[in-house]
């Protein structure tokens, strides 16, 4: 069996980061995705999705996401129920997509026109730059020396 979500849209509000009675971290937040079709003559139509992060996910959602971020999400999708504690008869249905992976939808450049040129990093990865401006945590480019060969590989 497959469950399997693939969201790209922009948060509605900033992520607020809360922590479990056993201190783990968890974030709540909507995305607004329009979707692909409108009708001749009508605006598009966007719906507004509940998502769950939870421990370095959270964490990560919350540090670098605001609202109005476009962001890309992986999760599966879940549903629940709960009683009204108002109207005990009235039984309330949930869907929430639960995180896996989360990735900026956009770079820093179009979010925030500063004019740095930025590549999207998946939250499991160190950032890299692009290669206009190619350093890395550990180097820089400038520091390889190019190897001429024969074309034969070493090995």
């Amino acid at each position: 069996m497959l469950n399997k979500v693939i969201l790209m849209g922009r948060l509605t509000a900033d992520p607020e980061l809360r922590q479990t009675a056993n201190n783990i971290s968890t974030c709540r937040f909507s995305v607004a995705v329009d979707r692909n079709y409108a009708p001749k003559g009508e605006e598009k139509q966007t719906d507004f999705i509940n998502v769950v992060a939870w421990r370095q996910t959270a964490e990560f959602v919350s540090k670098y996401f605001s609202k109005g971020s476009m962001i890309v999400v992986e999760g599966s999708l879940r549903t629940g129920s709960y009683t009204d504690k108002r109207y005990p008869d009235v039984k309330h249905y949930t869907v929430d997509v639960w995180a896996d992976q989360v990735y900026f939808g956009e770079s820093k450049r179009s979010s925030d026109n500063s004019g740095a040129s930025f590549q999207p990093p998946r939250h499991d990865a160190p950032a890299v730059q692009s290669e206009e401006n190619a350093s890395f945590a550990i180097g820089n480019l400038n520091e390889f020396e190019e190897i001429l060969g024969d074309g034969q590989l070493p090995f």
